[in-house]
């Protein structure tokens, strides 16, 4: 018997923006090792859940609880769940002007290690990002470049897997992954993805189409409609909704 152990725990959950519900009682379970896909149509509250885990402001949960490691993040500020290990990539990434990339990584990575109390004295950051950007074939270039400022789709993109590669989470939630990306792109960037990911980490894909999944092979896959998930199953699902669409599960 295989011992799992849930990383990420969201039980019950219902959110609200501006009172009005956009997460309905949602429940999802997600251990170490894991590769999970979440699907379905637009406004169907995929984006607003990865938001929410990540902590963004504008949302207030009503009721349920979001456990990571088994300890309640509710009260968390976005950058305390992100120094625990949680890692989102937005889908419309957004551009920080006079910022290089180099900069912000700098930052995130110091930052996150010293709130885990390890000192960051000896920490060369330089070695560590240029070894983790030519490891993924990543062009070294983009780390002097402003964060995602001028950036093409895929740039964008591409600039969000250097960030999970170098920040290195325990759980990430990629929104879209695929957005933009032509099909070299689509090759290259899920290949980091899969030498990211081992028995330690755990994913959530959020995505319109199989055809991501084709590179990802997801342990399971989850249909959302307005705002709680309505199915659950393996690979296979993906491949059913590329033929059917999303109207046969409308509840």
């Amino acid at each position: 018997m295989i011992l799992q152990t849930p990383v990420l725990e969201i039980k019950n959950l219902k959110a609200t923006i501006n009172d009005i519900e956009v997460i309905k009682d949602l429940t999802l379970t997600v251990n170490k090792g894991e590769i999970h896909a979440i699907m379905g149509p637009n406004g169907s509250g995929k984006s607003t859940f990865s938001k929410i885990v990540a902590g963004h402001p504008a949302y207030n949960v009503r009721s349920g609880d979001i456990f990571f490691k088994g300890k309640s993040i509710l009260q968390l500020e976005p950058d305390e769940r992100a120094h625990l290990g949680i890692f989102l990539a937005f889908q419309y990434p957004v551009e920080i002007p006079g910022v290089s990339n180099y900069e912000f990584l700098e930052y995130a990575c110091k930052s996150k290690l010293e709130a885990n109390n390890i000192d960051t004295a000896e920490y060369f950051f330089y070695e560590e990002v240029t070894k983790k950007t030519n490891a993924a074939n990543i062009p070294e270039d983009l780390l002097y470049r402003n964060v995602n400022e001028g950036f093409s789709g895929g740039e964008k993109k591409r600039n969000e897997i250097l960030q999970l590669i170098v920040l290195d989470p325990d759980l990430a939630i990629l929104d879209e992954a695929d957005s933009g990306l032509d099909i070299d792109g689509l090759k290259d960037v899920s290949k980091n993805i899969n030498e990211f990911m081992n028995e330690e980490k755990s994913l959530i894909l959020i995505t319109h189409y199989q055809r991501l999944l084709e590179h990802i092979k997801p342990d399971y896959v989850h249909v959302m409609y307005d705002g709680k998930i309505v199915k659950t199953g393996n690979a296979q699902l993906a491949q059913e909704l590329e033929l059917k669409g999303y109207q046969w599960l409308k509840p």
